[in-house]
């Protein structure tokens, strides 16, 4: 039996009522990687709109996700002091308002701090949508749980490549833009009058927050235990080359590069989402069946992504055939269920009243990872005349350090694991009947 399948004392039942509640924290997350994946599809759109050269036009994404990053653990932080459902109301406002306010930017500027502003929410979403999942259903259920709630993430990804790019085309950016944000006063709606932080019988033990000490404790605990930081380096080493595909470069390239049209690059796009949204089912089983199988998975979707997009821009000739682009842009929908593998490893590692710091600091890390590739990719375009093959490359900088560092934590994260797991063994023996 694995760490993750022990039974834990006052574990929460789960059923339909916990299925309900917590689709409504899933659906407010499907909401806001809408918001944040729609510069994808209007890269160009922007880049035309703002006349900005390609690191302008990398500093929206790169911000937004500056200031995800850097919200990672103070909203790990609020969301165990606070509760989901506060923490889920304000995401939802910011990230709304961060919408409409893009949708209505007349400069680049303005543009920038409304992209900020939706960063700044949409940082707190998944987490949130993490530690709900975690007070309504049982421990065992958390690996297919959070691959689950990825992939409604990808589902919003999914409307962004389809849904808001056709919106662009026939109804241009400001009513495209502001009709979106729609979408987050209707989840605003839902969360208000049905989201509860955890089921009747199971509330949270008290804990006492004593200031800046305690916010110190918990970050220092957190990242004391060797399974965070390990989940960390696989979230930053699987999550970034997807996102950075599709969060700006992939569309650029597809069209520029490669000479596709729109239409054709934006069905690219959505294999990468689809084979994700399959990809993600297939690892929340596997993983939920054999624990063994994390750093397996992680390391070896790193290695294939690694293989296809080095194929894909060192092609012999001007372009890839299409069977590459194909290939690789399905291997990049292994990326996001990958990533979620981090959370898997730190999940065990942290008690309860951790978990959200925790998620914090795992997330941290592929956010980090895009943001400097983002920033990489458009400084090496502008630097070699829109020099593809370059600025592609450095994506193997970052895959190298962080196989590094994965490889040098898995085994004393492993024997952590092993001395938890006897250790609760022991205490169940004890505990009188």
């Amino acid at each position: 039996m694995s760490a993750s399948a022990v039974a834990l004392p006052g574990d929460p039942p789960g059923g339909r009522r916990a299925a309900a509640v917590w689709g409504i924290g899933v659906a407010v997350y499907f909401v806001a990687v809408i918001f944040r994946t729609s510069l994808g599809v209007a890269g160009l759109d922007a880049a035309d709109r703002f006349d900005v050269n390609a690191s302008a036009l990398s500093t929206f994404s790169i911000l937004q996700l500056l200031v995800y990053a850097g919200m990672q653990i103070p909203v790990g932080l609020m969301v165990d002091r606070l509760g989901t459902k506060k923490v889920l109301t304000l995401g939802v406002v910011l990230f709304t308002v961060g919408q409409l306010g893009f949708a209505l930017s007349p400069s680049y500027g303005t543009a920038l701090a409304s992209r900020a502003l939706l960063g700044c929410g949409d940082a707190m979403t998944f987490i949130s949508v993490l530690r709900l999942g975690s007070r309504w259903f049982p421990a065992r259920r958390g690996p297919l749980i959070g691959q689950v709630a990825a992939l409604f993430g990808m589902a919003g990804n999914l409307v962004s490549t389809v849904v808001i790019a056709r919106m662009l085309h026939g109804l241009g950016w400001t009513a495209t833009f502001a009709g979106s944000a729609a979408a987050g006063l209707v989840v605003l709606v839902l969360l208000s009058l049905f989201l509860k932080d955890h089921p009747e019988g199971h509330e949270p033990p008290p804990t006492q927050h004593a200031g800046s000490a305690f916010v110190r404790k918990q970050i220092a605990e957190s990242w004391r235990e060797p399974g965070t930081r390990l989940g960390m380096w696989v979230h930053f080493t699987t999550q970034f080359p997807a996102m950075v595909f599709l969060l700006l470069w992939g569309m650029p390239f597809l069209v520029e590069a490669q000479g596709l049209s729109r239409e054709t690059a934006g069905e690219l796009l959505t294999l990468v989402v689809l084979c994700n949204m399959v990809v993600g089912l297939v690892y929340g089983q596997v993983i939920a069946r054999h624990h063994a199988a994390r750093v397996p998975l992680a390391l070896g979707t790193v290695g294939a992504t690694a293989l296809l997009w080095a194929a894909t821009i060192a092609y012999p000739g001007d372009r890839a055939p299409m069977w590459l682009l194909i290939t690789l842009c399905t291997v990049l929908g292994a990326c996001g269920p990958a990533s979620m593998i981090g959370f898997d490893f730190a999940r065990p590692a942290n008690p309860p009243q951790r978990q959200g710091t925790a998620s914090g600091i795992v997330n941290m890390g592929g956010f980090v990872a895009s943001m400097t590739t983002l920033l990489a990719v458009g400084v090496l375009l502008d630097a070699t005349g829109d020099n593809y093959r370059i600025a592609f490359s450095s994506v193997f900088v970052l895959e190298t350090l962080g196989i590094t560092q994965i490889l040098r934590l898995r085994a004393r994260t492993v024997r952590r694991e092993r001395e938890r797991l006897v250790a609760s063994r022991v205490e169940a023996v004890h505990v009188p009947v």
